[in-house]
């Protein structure tokens, strides 16, 4: 029904909006159909605007993305060209600076000019023409047209003399326009200006072919993807493709055919020659393209068939809304289940199954209902059993609980089930039949099985463990757990687990009122932190076992959710009396080291007292003549006397130095002075050196800080080391002037912390890589009468100090100068305790 038309009289004053509102209501029986009917409508209105502004927004950003990136490659491409043209340019202003000095006649001129044509194709002549614009020498390849050939002494005329006069005035190098020759080829001519003692000597003229400076200056992918052309001032192509014609369409609309190309002038030549691109077309545009029209004629058809089943549909939803609501209600509850259900009548007879129940067995709901016992999901094995149940479920003696059964799916594998039986009821209060509901429990039987072992088996290891293990919650005299070893030590009482906890450093807590309850006095704490922390250990001693523990505790949420404390007890009494005796014989071997030490230098300190007590000798011999005779005077006697002590003091400081070496003593870790240590070190070792003939000199650096070290064991490497390097000195058999070991002592930084680095160089022969390899290995020696205990026991002493050791030959080339050992003490140290000194000395010392 269309409006009529309301201009003329008939609808009197109404205005036209007003009748227009009434002529709706009346086609629109309701505000919610008004609703309804417009909803589509405005839908559709709004799916065409997206896809016109998806496909507007795509179009405009692809075309501003390739021209983007034409200009980048044209850029790059003008760039190349330009860098060729300036390498060509350089080349021929070395040929005009030679021509010039006089370097190069004409035969030269032309052979250089050759062989830069026949290397660079774009270069088409190379011509020498002097100030009178005639023609010296010229070389042109033989591509060139003989019309732009230059003969000798032919007068330079046209265009080019402009070009030379032009760079005459400027004596500077000048391009000249590109120039059109007889053929299609265009040629660009560069006039390099030449001086003789600052007069003007001619030009050295270059003519590119500006084709092969395009074919050749344009790298090639750049022509495989772009028409690109050389154009003149004026925009005429000078080579490369015709310029090419805009379609008809062109214009600023997306969907319309657009010329995607860039332009840029090619420098040094200015604007008289540009380098033009154009990208070749990829697509055929918006308009063009398949896709475009294929996504409208969908749009249009799905709009179409939008209104038309909205239409259709309209009135049948309001009349089914109601039943399909139910429906899915109905049929989402009971999909939801995974619960199987099966209805039974009073007969025995299956009336219904759920989709549960058919997954469950893989029995279809058209192959179980109307059958009867046995059913086919009945195990052969199991019927006699499963239909007395049945006869007492139809009697109604059911089990409230349920009972377990094993069920047969169809491919003959079996499960668990339980089932739940209940009656149904009808409307009027009558019993039609039964519901049985059944759950599969194989996975919960499968995990209180796997539970069961795993239990059985961890209460085995526990039970077998050599060491103690209790757990107790925090606060509490309870014991939650103990294994055979703790029962064995402690018997089931919590005292033992508490007096391990405290020994240990943690302190017990003493029972309170609160944690006498059945409330846990730390609930609401945080405990993540606790019980992912790392346990730490202590070594304790249980005068009632007499045994030494070793005891490793953490924290730990118990089964219940309380805070609890598991403690490992280890009995390590053999190992503490290992590393007792391990301490003692490493004790041993360093004072046998050290006999053994002054048991080789033996010749050397008799030769060093026998000066003392020789020079005591002759001084008491010469005084007792003299007496006798009375040739002597008190001054003379005092001054014999005080000589004789002074020689006696110097025989009582070697035995002195000697003794205090060599004495056993315990181990005695002391804040020691650098330099005191290794002056001590110099003295003892110093009698070797000077019977051996080898000179020592040392340095220390100043304001070093005091080591917490065993002065003594530091003596001994440091001993050690000079007396090996004297002996390899002495092996060497090195002139006097060669014959020197040097000791330095420094501070050093490794890897961020402190260290004093004591080493030993000497003038020898070196070490052999054999003897590398076996260096601190235990009795390995290179001596004949050597133990080969020294080199291992000096490392263990300087790892026992928490230090490493190195040792390195010295080269001058290839030749071997010498050898340097090394060895670094940190600053500072870790205290140790005792027990845990005793056994890394042991260890290091074994």
């Amino acid at each position: 029904m269309s409006p009529p038309n309301f201009t003329h009289s008939t609808y009197g004053a109404v205005p036209p909006l007003a009748w227009w509102r009434r002529w709706w209501r009346r086609q629109s029986p309701t505000r919610q159909d008004r609703y309804a009917m417009l909803a589509p409508l405005a839908s559709v209105l709004l799916f065409f605007a997206a896809i016109v502004a998806s496909f507007w927004y795509l179009r405009t950003e692809e075309i501003e993305r390739e021209q983007e990136a034409v200009k980048r490659d044209i850029d790059y491409s003008q760039q190349q060209v330009r860098l060729r043209l300036l390498e060509r340019q350089e080349q021929l202003m070395r040929i005009a600076r030679d021509v010039s000095n006089g370097e190069v006649d004409r035969a030269e001129f032309r052979a250089r000019a050759e062989d830069l044509v026949s290397k660079y194709p774009e270069l088409q002549a190379v011509t020498w023409i002097d100030d009178r614009r005639r023609v010296r020498a010229s070389y042109a390849s033989p591509s060139t047209a003989t019309s732009q050939q230059h003969s000798v002494g032919e007068l330079l005329q046209g265009e080019a003399e402009s070009v030379f006069g032009l760079a005459r005035d400027l004596q500077q190098p000048v391009f000249s326009p590109p120039l059109a020759g007889p053929e299609p080829q265009a040629t660009l001519q560069l006039h390099i200006p030449m001086s003789d003692h600052g007069k003007f000597a001619g030009t050295v003229l270059g003519e590119y072919s500006i084709d092969g400076l395009l074919r050749y200056g344009v790298p090639a992918e750049m022509s495989s993807r772009y028409a690109i052309s050389l154009l003149d001032a004026k925009g005429g192509v000078l080579a490369g493709n015709a310029t090419p014609v805009r379609p008809a369409t062109a214009s600023l609309l997306p969907w319309a055919a657009q010329v995607n190309e860039h332009q840029a002038p090619v420098s040094p030549v200015g604007n008289g020659l540009s380098l033009r691109g154009q990208a070749y077309r990829t697509s055929s545009g918006l308009v063009g393209n398949g896709l475009f029209w294929m996504v409208g004629a969908l749009s249009i058809l799905t709009a179409w068939m939008l209104i038309g089943t909205w239409r259709h549909t309209r009135r049948r939803m309001q009349a089914q809304h109601a039943l399909v609501a139910e429906m899915n209600f109905r049929r989402a509850m009971e999909n939801s289940m995974l619960t199987g259900m099966r209805a039974l009548d009073m007969q025995g007879r299956i009336t219904y199954i759920n989709a549960a129940f058919c997954h469950m067995t893989g029995w279809s709901e058209g192959e179980l209902v109307g059958r009867t016992a046995p059913f086919p999901f009945w195990p052969e094995e199991d019927r006699e059993q499963l239909t007395a149940k049945l006869e007492e479920e139809l009697q109604g003696r059911s089990t409230p609980g349920g009972f377990q059964v094993r069920v047969k799916r169809k491919n003959g594998t079996l499960f668990d089930a339980r089932l739940y039986l209940s009656p149904l009821i009808d409307a009027k209060g009558h019993q039609t039949g039964w519901m049985t509901s059944m759950t599969d429990i194989t996975e919960p039987n499968r995990i209180r099985e796997q539970l069961s072992a795993s239990y059985e088996r961890f209460t085995t290891v526990l039970e077998a463990l050599d060491a103690s293990v209790s757990v107790a919650p925090l606060g509490s005299e309870e014991l939650l757990f103990a294994n055979k070893m703790y029962r064995q030590w402690f018997e089931s009482d919590t005292r033992g687990h508490l007096k391990l906890v405290a020994q240990a450093g943690v302190p017990e807590t003493p029972p309170t009122e609160e944690s006498l309850d059945d409330v846990d006095g730390l609930v609401g704490l945080p405990t993540d932190s606790l019980t992912v922390a790392q346990s730490g250990s202590a070594e304790i001693y249980i005068p009632e076992l007499d045994k030494w523990m070793e005891v490793r505790s953490r924290y730990l949420n118990w089964v219940d959710g309380r805070l609890a404390q598991m403690v490992i007890a280890s009995d390590i009494t053999p190992r503490r009396q290992a590393e007792e005796q391990a301490a003692v014989q490493a004790e041993r071997a360093q004072s046998v080291s050290r006999l053994i030490t002054m048991g080789e230098m033996a010749s050397s300190v008799a030769h060093e007292l026998n000066q003392p007590l020789t020079a005591i000798n002759n001084y008491c011999n010469g005084m007792l003549s003299r007496i006798r005779s009375g040739q002597i005077s008190e001054p003379d006697l005092l001054a014999a006397l005080e000589k004789t002590a002074r020689q006696a003091q110097r025989a009582g400081q070697i035995i002195q130095r000697i003794r205090s070496f060599v004495k056993r003593s315990e181990p005695n870790r002391t804040l020691s002075d650098v330099a005191w240590m290794v002056n001590e070190a110099i003295e003892l070792a110093e009698i070797e050196l000077r019977r051996r003939n080898v000179r020592l000199s040392h340095y220390v650096a100043a304001r070093l800080p005091q080591l917490m070290v065993d002065p003594i064991l530091i003596e001994q490497v440091l001993v050690n080391l000079i007396r090996n390097a004297a002996e390899a000195v002495d092996q060497a058999r090195r002139p006097i002037a060669q014959r020197s070991v040097e000791v330095r002592v420094v501070p050093k930084h490794v890897e961020g912390q402190g260290m004093i680095e004591f080493s030993v160089q000497d003038t020898g022969g070196g070490l052999a890589p054999e003897v590398m390899e076996r260096l601190y290995e235990a009795f390995f020696s290179t001596k004949s009468e050597g133990m080969g205990i020294g080199l291992n026991l000096c490392r263990s002493i300087v790892e026992s100090h928490h230090g490493r050791m190195r040792a390195e030959n010295l080269y001058n080339g290839t030749e071997i100068t010498g050898c340097r050992f090394s060895f670094l003490i940190p600053l500072t140290q870790p205290d140790p305790s005792p027990p845990e000194s005793s056994s890394r000395d042991a260890g290091v010392s074994a």
